[in-house]
């Protein structure tokens, strides 16, 4: 997603609530929650289905896992919002945080936590 397509999505996601005077219900504790709520609604789509079900969902299926992803990302976007965050930038910094946690040449293929993989040469 391009930076504008992006500014673009904030905008409409703020204009959206402040149409409906939601913002007095939008404080981090009832985003965070909500946002949640929409992350176990996704899961829900996935629960009990083999990994190779998992990913091959019908066209009805997948519809609906997309409005739950959209359902997540209007979540963070508000959080982010709310607490004055930059989402792009704090992605940015985490990939940064997590390529020196995860070097590419030790973890290549491993499903291992950072600090499992440690001792490998």
């Amino acid at each position: 997603m391009a930076d504008n397509d992006f500014d673009r999505i904030k905008k409409q996601v703020r204009e959206f609530v402040q149409e409906r005077d939601w913002d007095q219900f939008h404080s981090p504790k009832n985003l965070s929650m909500a946002l949640i709520v929409e992350a176990a609604e996704m899961v829900e789509h996935f629960q009990w289905l083999t990994e190779e079900q998992s990913s091959n969902l019908s066209p009805e299926k997948l519809a609906e896992v997309e409005q739950e992803l959209a359902d997540i990302q209007v979540y963070l976007i508000s959080l982010a919002e709310k607490l004055k965050l930059d989402i792009i930038a704090a992605v940015d910094k985490k990939l940064v945080l997590n390529a020196a946690k995860y070097p590419a040449d030790k973890v290549r293929g491993s499903s291992k936590k950072y600090n499992e993989y440690k001792d490998r040469s």
